[in-house]
């Protein structure tokens, strides 16, 4: 799977396929913004962890769900974990 990333754009699809949303959000310009700010919550980051595991045959540990407050917090913490192995 190291070979495979998660991408903003790729995030973004995930996230307003599990949690919806306002379609014009975009992750890419507002990757640094909070997640709270862009109107999502930590039910929304749950239900994303869960798909991107799946998706991605990785674990995260909750400390990525909780600990990420941005999209790009996020993307790279999921690509740390991609990339190691293990849970962040």
């Amino acid at each position: 799977m190291a070979d495979r990333h998660l991408t903003l754009e790729d995030f973004q699809g995930i996230m307003l396929a599990a949690a919806g949303g306002d379609d014009g959000v975009d992750f890419v310009t507002d990757s640094e913004r909070e997640f709270e700010d862009l109107g999502y919550d930590s039910l929304a980051l749950l239900e994303v962890g869960g798909r991107i595991e799946r998706e991605f045959g990785i674990s995260l540990d909750d400390s990525v769900l909780t600990g990420a407050t941005t999209p790009q917090s996020f993307v790279d913490a999921v690509n740390n974990v991609i990339a190691t192995g293990t849970a962040a």
